[in-house]
Order: structure tokens, then C-alpha cells, then sequence
């Protein structure tokens, strides 16, 4: 969840198929539907028991079920097995995409002035290597950090100092630009490795991890901001050495569920509602909550939705989605919806995205449709998504907290297609403040997810009140959308008033 990803390539439309863009008037909310057999039906147990399942499979597949690894084709196969079982016709699609991985961890050794081992981490598609010399910072570090994420560090060539003629390892702040801008910028200035230290604020201090995005031939690592400012002193050399695999052209796939056809409804049968989340988890571990947790959840949606019957009575078509190599870019949902027409774009009708929903410390965190929390809204229709979330979960005397809807989980090519979508987020690497303590428990100062990207997540990183609490408002959500005679626009039709879509200018996590 919450990749460091690469920038999204926009999708190509016609004006005519588009959904309207960012709202900039209040979009209605579905009239309610009687959601309580779901979410009745969908429980912990049942989440559960499939993610039990995919810790068994990463037990026999190294401790791992990451695209382009025999562990996520068993995973697939145990969904897609899952959902035909339950009636769903299966497509699975196949797709090729840049393949990286750790064989053997990172170390990172400072040689003077002092000799000490400093904890560090290997990129995502950083290269193999091992390099010894001066460590030289850019020339725009910001040391103290300031009070608002800012630094430029390694953004543009002339940070870099020209680099000597032994080989020296250029020092970069994380901030404003990406991670893999700011390791070429190094490449081309003549550094022969790189560390990639944390900005310095509260909740970006920790040691730092993401990917590059692609390939480059050099050693990238990341650290805190803590050490990273400690390596910035002067006189200071250190040695560097990665061990990595990447194969461009490694294969994975989507998993993709629909109705028969036979069983929908010909009035709305344009309007789909797609339901996703990530299969893959990271090569480090099993990825049990990421993304273990919303595969898991929307399966036994699914399974509950056929099991009920359901499915007979929905005023609009559901599609559920397991994307693959989420965790190397958004590649599964960007490879679905570039791959589709303009014909059967037009046709989504909403995305309901799933990317953690049991975060051991976590919080209900809505994706802000409407940008009233100060990011971006999203495309319109986002906003009433958003308060079908927020609305049940006041049913409920349950509060809840916005985040930023900013395209970086599977939601993210949808709403640059135009299409409205919404979720829930249990909250990853991110440090709980005291007021969410206050209002939701757990331990404030803490990670809500510690073991995230981590081989520590499996089957005991799991809060089964977080599963009971958003697993109930994600069948709530595939209700409400699918069933409700009304739609997201005033005349309950597909494409809204406001105007043609525009692309929201996402800043990947790679860039924060």
C-alpha cells in the first residue's frame, strides 16, 4: 500500500465519455439502501479465514506473495478459485512490468571519522554494488529540517557538487521531487552510489524506504533523518554495498470478477461499479494487512453478496478487482484501464478502492473526495462516495478522519480517468498523533502499521476491530452503490453537470 510509485501515464478520451471532473458543487448522495444483510454476513471470521490462507501461501513461497513471484500466482489462483466457486465469471489478465528485489539486505558503514554501522534500506529497483568513498551532500540539504516539508534536495543538476575522480556517494534529502529523479540526477553528476535520507519532520523522520520506480545501475538506500544528517557532517566516508534482481520483462496479473451477464439488469447494465484492492505484498514479507486485509475483505464481500443472492437484485453491475504489482507502481490498475476502450471506460460508473483495513494502531481514514481537508477533490461523484463512508460510520457513533485523496493506491488511474471513487485506509508508516489516540485508541507516537513493507506483517499484524469496523462499511459502500436506485449525479445518470474531467496532479509517495 501506499507505493512510492511512478508518475501515471494519462489516459486518453473523448470529451464525450468523460465523468465530470473535480466537483465544484455538492454532488447527491445515493438514497440509502438496507445494507444490514451484508454487512451481517461479512465478518471477521470470514476475512480471516482467507487471509489465513494467504499466509499459508507465503509460508511455502519464501515468506512472500509479491507479483512476479510464485506466491502471488498462488494467490491468484486461490481467488480466482474463491470467486467462481461463487459464481462470478473470472478473467485473469496478464501483463508485463518491471521486476525488482532484494536478494540480500543493505549495509551501509560509515568509515570516518568514526567507524559505525548505520541501519539502511535497498530502494526498489536500485542496482547492485559496492562502493566506498567520501559522502557529499547537495548543496540544498536542509538542516535543521524545516517546519513544513519543502527541501529540494537533488532535484536539479546544479545540487550536486561535480564529483570527484574516485568514486564518491552523493547524500539527498527526500522532498518535492522523486526518488528515482533525484538518484539519475546523482547517476548523471557522476556519483557511483546513493543515500536517500528522511525530510526531518514528525511522522518523516523514520528510516526511510520507496522505490525509484525504474531501474538504474547504481546503489540506492535510504535512511532516518537522524543519520542521514549525522552523514552529512563534514569528512565523513562510508562504504555502501546492495545485492538487487531485476528483470524488466516479469509477468503477473489482475484477477477480475464479474456477474454472469445473465443476471443483471439491462436498465443500468453501463454502469459498473468496480471494487478493488492489491493481491501483491512487498518481496519482504506476506503482506497480510498490506494488502492482505482488503483482498481478503472484498473476497468475502463478494462470496456474501452471491451468497445472499444479492446480486439478483442490483440496480447496477459490481466488478471485483484484485490488482498485481500495486506495490511496484499502481501497475495493475493503470495496465486495466489503459487497456480499456473508450466504449468500456465510459461504462465505469465509481471505484471503490481497499488498501489496508487492519492496521494494528489504526484509524477509519476516509479518502477526502471533496478536498475539504485541503488536498484535492476528486472527480465529481468522489464527494458523495465519501459520505457514504462517513454517513455509516456516524450511523454508527463512530467517528472518522479524511486523507488525502492523492492518487497514490489503486483509486489513483481511475479519478485521473475521470471516474469518481472512494475508500477506506487504516493508515500505514504514518505516527498516530495524540488526538487520534484520544479518540480511537492505541498508543500515540507510534506507527500505525509498524510492521508495513516489513516481514514482521502476517497473520498476527491484524486489529480484528479495524477488519469488523471498515470490512462493515466497505459491504456497506458495494451496497449502497450497486443497489441504490438513485445514482451520483442529480438525474442518477453516469456523467455529471460540472464538465469534462480533468487529471488530478498526483504527488506520488516517492516524491514525499
Amino acid at each position: 500500500m501506499r507505493r512510492l510509485l511512478p508518475s501515471i501515464a494519462a489516459v486518453t478520451m473523448t470529451a464525450s465519455l468523460l465523468v465530470a471532473g473535480p466537483a465544484t458543487a455538492k454532488s447527491p448522495t445515493p438514497k440509502p439502501v438496507d445494507t444490514s444483510k451484508l454487512t451481517k454476513a461479512v465478518t471477521v471470521n470470514g476475512i480471516v479465514q482467507h487471509l489465513r490462507q494467504l499466509q499459508v501461501i507465503a509460508n511455502r513461497n519464501e515468506g512472500t506473495r509479491a507479483s512476479g513471484l510464485p506466491g502471488h500466482t498462488e494467490s491468484a489462483d486461490y481467488v480466482a478459485k474463491k470467486l467462481k466457486q461463487a459464481g462470478y465469471t473470472v478473467k485473469r489478465q496478464k501483463f508485463i512490468f518491471p521486476f525488482t528485489r532484494e536478494l540480500e539486505p543493505a549495509t551501509l558503514t560509515q568509515v570516518t571519522p568514526a567507524q559505525r554501522e548505520v541501519e539502511t534500506h535497498t530502494m526498489d529497483y536500485s542496482g547492485t554494488g559496492d562502493v566506498t568513498g567520501p559522502v557529499i551532500a547537495t548543496n540544498d540539504v536542509m538542516i535543521p529540517p524545516a517546519a513544513e516539508p519543502s527541501s529540494t534536495s537533488g532535484c536539479e543538476a546544479s545540487d550536486f557538487s561535480p564529483a570527484p575522480a574516485e568514486p564518491a556517494i552523493a547524500l539527498i534529502q527526500r522532498g518535492t521531487c522523486t526518488f528515482g529523479e533525484k538518484a539519475v540526477n546523482a547517476a548523471a553528476a557522476g556519483y557511483d552510489a546513493v543515500i536517500l535520507f528522511n525530510e526531518g519532520q514528525p511522522g518523516r523522520d523514520e528510516l526511510l524506504t520507496g522505490t525509484l520506480g525504474d531501474p538504474i545501475d547504481i546503489p540506492v538506500v535510504g535512511v532516518s533523518y537522524e543519520d542521514g544528517a549525522a552523514l552529512a557532517a563534514d569528512g565523513v566516508t562510508a562504504r555502501v554495498t546492495t545485492k538487487t534482481e531485476t528483470d524488466l520483462n516479469r509477468e503477473t496479473e489482475n484477477v477480475i470478477a464479474d456477474l454472469p451477464a445473465k443476471q443483471l439488469k439491462k436498465a443500468n447494465a453501463d454502469q459498473v461499479v468496480v471494487v478493488g484492492a492489491h493481491l501483491d505484498s512487498v518481496a519482504a514479507g506476506p503482506g497480510i494487512n498490506d494488502n492482505g486485509s482488503g483482498s481478503a475483505t472484498i473476497l468475502e464481500i463478494a462470496e456474501q453478496m452471491s451468497a445472499l443472492k444479492l446480486t439478483k437484485k442490483l440496480e447496477r453491475p459490481v466488478r471485483f478487482a484484485f490488482w498485481g504489482a500495486e506495490e511496484a507502481g499502481l501497475l495493475g490498475s493503470e495496465h486495466y484501464v489503459a487497456s480499456l476502450s473508450d466504449t468500456a471506460l465510459s461504462k465505469i460508473y465509481a471505484n471503490l478502492n481497499f488498501d489496508m483495513l487492519g492496521s494494528p494502531n489504526y484509524v477509519r481514514f476516509v479518502y477526502d473526495g471533496d478536498g475539504s481537508a485541503g488536498g484535492d477533490a476528486g472527480p465529481a461523484g468522489s464527494d458523495a462516495i465519501e459520505r457514504i463512508f462517513t454517513d455509516y460510520f456516524g450511523s454508527k457513533h463512530l467517528a472518522s478522519e479524511p486523507t488525502d485523496f492523492d492518487g497514490r493506491s489503486d483509486y489513483g488511474p481511475f479519478i485521473e480517468a475521470g471516474i469518481p471513487a472512494g475508500g477506506l485506509f487504516s493508515g500505514a508508516e504514518g505516527v498516530k498523533t495524540p488526538e487520534e489516540a484520544a479518540v480511537y485508541g492505541g498508543a500515540a507516537g507510534e506507527p500505525y502499521d509498524a510492521c508495513y513493507h516489513a516481514a514482521c506483517d502476517d497473520i498476527s499484524n491484524l486489529n480484528t476491530t479495524a477488519l469488523q469496523e471498515l470490512g462493515d462499511a466497505a459491504a456497506h459502500a458495494t451496497a449502497v452503490l450497486t443497489m441504490s436506485r438513485t445514482g451520483l449525479f442529480p438525474d442518477g445518470s453516469l456523467t455529471g453537470k460540472a464538465g469534462k474531467s480533468k487529471a488530478l496532479a498526483k504527488e506520488p509517495q516517492l516524491v514525499r
